[in-house]
């Protein structure tokens, strides 16, 4: 999810950071108030940064976690997918995308259009 949409999307972050407690993730970090905020990636040379939704730990490994819903601008959502499944690749991390009813369609759209077929959607 996009700064944008931060504001727009509380209730779904919240309810996907229980859902993933529920499924035994450790050590949860999100961009939401009352969590630890997760590392921060600034582009050189510009004021473009990219954060993940929610980053955890299970079984020793980190996974990095974005919400996948209809936004105001794909573009950009587009990218920062991109961006966080080549730093998953890089640093050995697992990428999925958490997505809720009525952004199905949407969050498969947009992973066939930049080609990442071999990312997990997480439906709830």
């Amino acid at each position: 999810m996009i700064i944008q949409d931060k504001i727009k999307y509380t209730d779904e972050l919240s309810n996907s950071i229980t859902y993933l407690e529920n499924l035994g993730y450790s050590n949860i970090k999100a961009d939401l108030e009352g969590y630890e905020s997760p590392k921060s990636y600034h582009k050189k040379g510009s004021e473009i940064s990219v954060t993940p939704d929610i980053v955890a730990e299970k079984e020793g490994r980190k996974h990095i976690f974005d919400l996948s819903l209809k936004s105001e601008k794909p573009r950009l959502l587009k990218s920062k997918w991109l961006f966080l499944s080549t730093l998953s690749k890089i640093k050995s991390y697992r990428f999925r995308l958490i997505t809720t009813r009525g952004h199905y369609k949407f969050s498969n759209e947009t992973i066939d259009a930049i080609n990442l077929d071999n990312i997990k959607l997480l439906k709830i």
